[in-house]
């Protein structure tokens, strides 16, 4: 069954892009690609039964990022068909998937079918570093054919997602990206943030009460200056790496 896909992904580090691309590759269809990274104003939206949208977003501390929630509520469904998947760092992903699927509901969608898969940790990047892997591509390919599946035969359950209501409440970031003497004023993290934390007069410097900790400035800038330069950085780097060491696997609800 061939249909117009509409993928939307918010991806500053670069592995929930991958992760979407990875499950939308196996879709057939015309497919029309929104990245809530770019700045560019996202126009009103209104998608038929005909149409399948999907959805994927980080976990930020335990919540989908508060930035894409209004671009999110341009997408106007009419009883159309969404997936819904959520990508996290290997810790958990806590209420995003349910506050995801709770805003498509809102927005006229129904839910097909939802996921939570594991990438690499974006702050803390040796968490995951390897993540999708070869598995979770297996696992990924295997939920989307259970959803096409369910497409064909139209048959639309309602879906327990894990999570709480209310959701809960987002934390205050302890850290924040700067840049050092290795900047050579290029721009490129200027560009990039989504929420112009950093101006062009002084791209070292991160406005911190716009920030969102979201690592897009990292991992666009050519010569390593914009990182986390801070001691209690490397404290909870290691103490978040001993705590989160298992592997988690991927969980879908279908």
């Amino acid at each position: 069954m061939n249909k117009n896909i509409r993928e939307i992904y918010f991806s500053p580090s670069g592995r929930t892009r991958k992760l979407s691309q990875i499950f939308v590759g196996n879709f057939k269809g015309d497919i029309k690609t929104f990245d809530f990274l770019l700045k560019e104003e996202v126009k009103e939206q209104n998608l038929g039964k005909e149409e399948l949208l999907v959805v994927t977003m980080p976990v930020y501390a335990g919540r989908i990022p508060e930035i894409c929630i209004s671009k999110l509520k341009k997408f106007k469904g009419n009883d159309t068909p969404a997936i819904a998947l959520v990508a996290y760092g290997n810790r958990e992903y806590d209420d995003a998937l349910l506050e995801l699927t709770d805003i498509l509901k809102e927005q006229g969608f129904k839910i097909l079918g939802a996921a939570a898969f594991i990438t690499r940790h974006s702050i803390f990047p040796e968490v995951a570093n390897n993540r999708p892997d070869e598995k979770d591509e297996i696992k990924l390919k295997d939920f989307a054919n259970k959803c096409k599946n369910k497409l064909e035969s139209l048959e639309f359950n309602e879906l327990k997602i894990k999570g709480n209501r209310p959701y809960k409440d987002e934390n205050k970031k302890a850290l924040m990206p700067t840049g050092d003497d290795l900047c050579i004023n290029c721009g490129n993290c200027v560009k990039i943030c989504p929420v112009e934390a950093i101006s062009i007069e002084n791209p070292k410097e991160t406005n911190e009460s716009k920030c969102i900790n979201c690592t897009a400035c990292i991992y666009n800038c050519p010569t390593g200056s914009r990182n986390y330069h801070m001691e209690q950085y490397n404290m909870a780097y290691e103490k978040f790496k001993t705590d989160n060491a298992e592997r988690k696997e991927p969980e879908i609800f279908i």
